[in-house]
């Protein structure tokens, strides 16, 4: 077997057949066999399991050319590991991190060093496994591996253990702040990063969320949000206003600047359409549907000046969270509001969606609208519990100018008609029978 320069400066060389009192023969169940020579002074002082295999008190000590010899039976993944091991032994513990080199390679030895009892090769091989990068098929290997392995092997599990609340809260106050800024364009993917992380956190998936909102985190999210909306209502009230200006003064826009004003229209949509999710997590959506409610006109008129279908969506996705947060009763709001938003969205819905059906288009942002069905279902459902809480009249109003449209298919308020003629038929009967009930008990 040949040996390293290292190895050659030890007093005794592995593989010395002349200087070796001991052989080592490492077996697995598939035959595989080799035959190592050492010395006993080496294994017995770094080898608990030598040691003892090769103290007075083991019965099965068996002799070969005047030589102890040891088996040791391992796993075929595992041979090259063992053999691995007994060189370990011959060299100092500064040159071991150069020869383990992976954490393929440090996982391997571990293994066999622990079954072994080799607690310097052990020490070696946690050191460097709790030390360098590791991929996710490593770090799932390592979860395999290591939990078996006892307290002497807990440290390469430092960076996988669940962290305190404390820390899970500061890391969200800090998160939710950013993502809810305004940073400059270059800083869009880091932003677009926090705020995934932060939906991830908030998320009920195979595992519990990672945090758990109290009357603090709603309270910091709740200040975020505002703010966000804030610069948002600033947004379109100066984009209205500019035109006014420009149209007064017949001051002729530039690209540049029409650009730039898609651009940041759009940015704050996609932050709304997110913060929509957050928002709705934590049960404190009401100050955003309350503002995209009171700006809902003034977006539209907006909105308007651009026929690009990527604004348009975004525009959708965030009317689609406020109209089901008034639908399903978790903000409440008045009757005339109510009837409001119907109104003014429905129209707006019903062509968007006629835009994206015959569009033909490869850009990404019209086929993921045109595969979005639970998008466009969860639209249909919210106005069609929104039109069922209006007076009767309301309804009807709603229900003939949407059966004498052309774009009848969607929404489809079937539902909503059926309900209003129901209700509409035997409205007298019923109402007759509550003021029946009413005189009945006046008289008792």
């Amino acid at each position: 077997m040949e040996t390293s320069l290292d190895e050659s400066r030890a007093p005794s060389r592995i593989g010395d057949r002349f200087t070796s009192d001991v052989v080592v023969r490492i077996r697995t169940l598939d035959g595989r066999d080799d035959w190592i020579y050492c010395h006993a002074s080496i294994l017995v002082m770094k080898s608990k399991y030598f040691a003892d295999r090769l103290s007075d008190n083991w019965p099965t000590c068996q002799i070969l050319d005047s030589r102890n010899c040891v088996e040791v039976h391992c796993e075929e993944c595992d041979f090259d590991h063992h053999i691995t091991v007994l060189r370990l032994l011959y060299i100092s513990s500064d040159v071991m991190l150069t020869e383990i080199s992976s954490v393929k390679n440090a996982l391997g030895i571990l293994r066999a060093a622990v079954q072994l009892g080799c607690p310097q090769i052990v020490s070696t091989c946690v050191a460097y496994l709790e030390a360098v990068p590791w991929e996710e098929s490593e770090e799932e290997e390592i979860l395999k591996i290591i939990p078996r392995m006892g307290s002497q092997a807990e440290p390469i599990l430092a960076r996988l253990q669940p962290v305190n609340s404390s820390a899970v809260a500061k890391i969200f106050e800090s998160a939710i702040r950013f993502a809810t800024s305004s940073p400059s364009s270059s800083m869009n993917d880091l932003k677009t990063s926090a705020q995934e992380q932060l939906e991830y956190m908030l998320t009920e998936d195979d595992d519990a969320p990672l945090l758990t909102a109290d009357d603090a985190i709603k309270t910091e999210a709740k200040q975020c949000v505002d703010r966000l909306l804030a610069r948002f209502v600033n947004l379109v009230d100066s984009l209205l206003l500019g035109d006014l200006n420009e149209s007064i003064a017949e001051v002729e826009k530039t690209e540049s600047a029409e650009v730039e004003k898609t651009e940041s229209f759009l940015t704050f949509l996609s932050d709304l359409s997110w913060a929509s999710q957050i928002v709705t997590k934590l049960e404190i959506s009401s100050d955003l549907v309350l503002t995209w409610v009171e700006t809902s006109a003034r977006v539209l008129k907006v909105t308007a000046k651009s026929s690009q279908l990527k604004i348009q969506s975004k525009v959708v996705e965030v009317a689609a969270k406020v109209l089901e947060g008034i639908g399903y009763g978790t903000v409440i709001l008045p009757t005339l509001k109510r009837a409001f938003m119907v109104k003014l969205w429905l129209p707006f819905v019903r062509d968007v969606r006629a835009s994206v059906d015959s569009v033909a288009s490869d850009d990404e942002t019209d086929l993921t609208l045109k595969s979005d069905g639970e998008l466009w279902q969860s639209l249909e459902s919210s106005f069609i519990s929104i039109i069922l809480t209006l007076p009767s009249s309301e309804q009807a109003e709603i229900l003939t100018e949407w059966l004498e449209d052309k774009q009848i298919r969607y929404p489809d308020l079937t539902e909503a008609f059926e309900v209003w003629c129901y209700r509409s038929k035997v409205a007298k009967r019923r109402l007759a029978l509550v003021d029946g009930n009413n005189q009945t008990i006046n008289r008792v």
